[in-house]
């Protein structure tokens, strides 16, 4: 049985389907602790949300329509009850900051730090409504956390957290990533995607452990 499994994780800030898996993950490492490592990597859904959004929802009510989509997902797959100035009143125009802001902190402090930001991020947006297309408010998460901002935005300004960030868009792009979340194991051989039941994760998950790599695959 192998000691340890590296799923990599690709996600948007923005996207409900993600706010929805973090129940999943909290799930997975609450069961599971070091032995499975997740590796997380930005994938471009809201990079231009006000596109996203009158590509989707323009005939079904604009933003209107997909902030009462966006709760009634929320209530179904019993995720926290999200704002409801949520895509009405508040309307990040990227989720492009947020994600410049986490690869920053992978620069400066550690991926598990990103991985914390990236949790606050989410709730930031998701619970209180805050605008993480908005620079000053992802670095005011961030400082709440314990994370030096000026040293994020430092990373920022210098381009290596853009650099950073488009390296993950190209990953994805080169995995074949459909959209977040999206799951792969098994060095790309497996990948779950969309909203994915915890009991299909973990089946996968122990699976893979209980094999050695050099049986993942029979070809």
């Amino acid at each position: 049985m192998n000691d340890r499994l590296t799923i990599d994780y690709f996600s948007d800030v923005l996207c409900v389907w993600a706010w929805i898996a973090q129940r999943r993950i909290d799930e997975m490492n609450d069961q599971w602790g070091e032995t499975v490592r997740l590796g997380f990597h930005c994938v471009d859904v809201f990079g231009d949300a006000g596109a996203k959004v009158a590509a989707g929802w323009s005939a079904r009510g604009g933003y209107e329509g997909f902030a009462q989509h966006v709760r009634e997902v929320a209530i179904r797959y019993e995720a926290p009850a999200v704002h409801e100035y949520l895509w009405t009143k508040v309307r990040p125009v990227t989720s492009g900051t947020a994600h410049l802001v986490l690869k920053a902190t992978e620069i400066a402090e550690s991926p598990l730090e990103m991985t914390r930001l990236s949790r606050a991020l989410r709730e930031a947006f998701f619970v209180d409504a805050r605008d993480v297309g908005d620079l000053g408010v992802c670095l005011e998460v961030a400082q709440g956390l314990g994370l030096a901002a000026a040293e994020l935005k430092r990373h920022v300004d210098s381009g290596a957290a853009m650099a950073a960030l488009l390296a993950d868009y190209r990953k994805a792009e080169e995995r074949g990533i459909r959209g977040s979340p999206s799951w792969v194991m098994n060095e790309g051989r497996q990948v779950l995607y969309g909203n994915v039941g915890y009991r299909i994760l973990n089946a996968n998950i122990e699976e893979l452990l209980r094999h050695p790599e050099q049986e993942a695959s029979w070809c």
